[in-house]
């Protein structure tokens, strides 16, 4: 028998209900807006965001320092600023997948080589494993299926504490039939994915800290003793699924690229945290080329070696 909520559980499933309809229409008033009005408001957004809120700004320089030691004073206050900025403009681009086209997506989220794919389709894969970091606009490229023809794209989320701006993520991640798949399922959800044969690119955005449990590989990451998540490589030896990274560059503001580089299409052959290794050095590489752009607001090196 279904059990019934209680007072305190209705009360709080209504608050959310109401400030999921709020932001909706906020999100939904500032998307319908041309782009330039919106990087407008993304220069207004970065004074108040780095000059009046300070953002974690106490964790972007402690993590800009450890990762640049070599870096003068000024040239990590230029590297802070610009990555300021950027994270500005990733906050109304992402508002803006509540009204942008897909033909204007498509020109502004390029990828370079969808045809990686058909080689490992025609070996007989179904399934594919897409390794990206938080760097450039990952909601950009994480909920579009146009770059290819039959092929749907799921991506690993951990869903919010916030009932609210959690059905708000979902609802822009999934505008272009994108599919998101919660952490706690990934492995059943898998394991499903490949039973059925139906053809489907996985995106894991792994440059995440590990849980304190998962300390298994640690590796130098710009300049640093860095773990690293090892669950995409687990999954991918288990069923054996190629794993590719997907390395994204920022053109100029508002349009961005990415190119797929196989890391394996044979896991169960790749030395243990073979996969791991490579994809963090594939990792700083993107960030090294242009560091402004990576997500420097994590607590990215949380867990020291013991």
């Amino acid at each position: 028998m279904r059990k019934k909520k209680s007072v305190i559980q209705l009360f709080s499933d209504s608050m959310n209900q109401l400030l999921y309809g709020i932001l909706l229409t906020i999100v939904k008033l500032h998307a319908i807006l041309p782009m330039a009005i919106l990087y407008l408001f993304s220069d207004i957004l970065y004074f108040f965001v780095y000059k009046v809120v300070r953002y974690r700004l106490s964790v972007v320089r402690e993590n800009m320092k450890k990762a640049f030691p070599e870096k003068t004073a000024d040239e990590l206050l230029t590297l802070e600023k610009k990555f300021y900025h950027h994270f500005s403009d990733y906050i109304l681009e992402t508002i803006k997948l509540a009204h942008i086209s897909q033909e204007e997506l498509n020109r502004r989220a390029v990828l370079h080589n969808p045809e990686i794919i058909n080689p490992l389709v025609a070996q007989g894969h179904t399934c594919f494993i897409l390794l990206m970091g938080h760097y450039g606009n990952w909601e950009w490229f994480t909920g579009s299926t146009a770059w290819f023809d039959r092929i749907k794209i799921y991506q690993i989320y951990r869903p919010l504490t916030n009932k609210a701006f959690d059905r708000l993520f979902v609802f822009l991640r999934t505008r272009f039939q994108g599919v998101g798949i919660k952490k706690k399922d990934t492995v059943r959800d898998m394991i499903r994915l490949k039973q059925s044969n139906e053809r489907s690119l996985v995106i894991f955005i792994a440059d995440q800290s590990p849980n304190k449990s998962n300390l298994d590989f640690r590796t130098n990451f710009l300049n640093q003793d860095s773990a690293f998540v090892t669950g995409p490589e687990r999954i991918a030896t288990k069923l054996n699924i190629p794993v590719i990274f997907v390395d994204v560059r920022k053109a100029k503001r508002g349009y961005y690229t990415v190119d797929f580089e196989l890391i394996t299409d044979n896991p169960r052959e790749t030395p243990e945290f073979g996969i791991t290794a490579e994809y963090a050095h594939l990792m700083e590489r993107s960030i090294l080329r242009e560091p402004a752009y990576w997500l420097w607001t994590h607590k990215r090196w949380k867990h020291t070696r013991i």
